[in-house]
């Protein structure tokens, strides 16, 4: 019986994934982040609960973003200094199989890194909104497992990859409040400079995921997240991961392994 290379890497990725103690160190910092909550609980005046809520939420968001980057980069690096891809790929199957295969990997690790992170919101939010809070988690992670994996085949350097999608991320995240301040109307003035400013940050707008939609602290604090503000996130990852998956395998295949 013939095995499915995309399958067997996709399970060979979640197996080193178990190996590095990658779900320990998340468990840890999901402790960190409750007794950080707890502790903050302590000295709120008001709207306890929603405090933890959002506090919970966006430390959870930040630590699973970066662990994941963090693994997606030194993960393949990895391979990449011990020649492992270069075995891989002599063997007789695509390219596409094996970039393919990594990425439902990193996508299975960030379905369980959301799904951890959801439970312990469930003390602090409505199942409903936990469950929108953590679908819209994973696919965020799922697209920055993907950029990484661009990231890392650009610069082949676990820093200027790791730099580059940090950047991409946080810019992504905060590009809505950038265009606000471009187009706010206490500026004294609107010159040619301030248009020109205006212009060039929505034009980085289009090109960008609108991840201040993704995983969003008030839909656990207000309870206003439904199935509308999930098909915006499944569209947009699904959009945004083709892209980048394009541009990824465009990388991969022209490099000389």
């Amino acid at each position: 019986m013939s095995v499915n290379p995309t399958r067997a890497i996709a399970r060979a990725t979640l197996l080193e994934a178990r190996r590095n103690r990658l779900t320990w160190l998340m468990l840890v910092l999901v402790l960190l982040g409750f007794v950080l909550t707890e502790f903050a609980a302590e000295v709120a005046i008001t709207e306890t609960v929603e405090l933890q809520s959002a506090l919970l939420g966006a430390m959870l968001r930040i630590c699973a973003v970066v662990v994941t980057a963090l693994f997606v980069v030194t993960s393949v690096v990895r391979e990449f200094n011990d020649k492992t891809i270069e075995m891989l790929l002599s063997l007789p199957i695509p390219r596409a199989s094996y970039y393919l295969g990594k990425l439902l990997g990193f996508a299975g690790l960030g379905a369980v890194i959301a799904s951890g992170c959801g439970l312990v919101l469930l003390l602090y939010a409505p199942a409903t909104q936990v469950a929108l809070w953590s679908a819209s988690l994973a696919c965020e992670l799922v697209l920055v497992s993907a950029i990484s994996l661009l990231a890392l085949f650009t610069f082949s350097q676990v820093t200027p990859a790791l730099s580059a999608v940090l950047a991409f991320y946080a810019l992504a995240r905060s590009i809505a409040a950038f265009q606000l301040i471009a187009a706010s109307p206490l500026l004294a003035s609107r010159s040619f400079a301030q248009q020109a400013i205006g212009a060039m940050v929505d034009a980085i707008a289009v090109v960008l995921p609108d991840l201040d939609r993704f995983t969003a602290s008030h839909w656990l604090v207000y309870h206003d997240g439904g199935l509308g503000d999930l098909a915006l996130v499944l569209a947009q990852t699904a959009v945004y991961l083709l892209l980048v998956s394009a541009a990824a395998m465009f990388d991969l295949y022209r490099k000389n392994l």
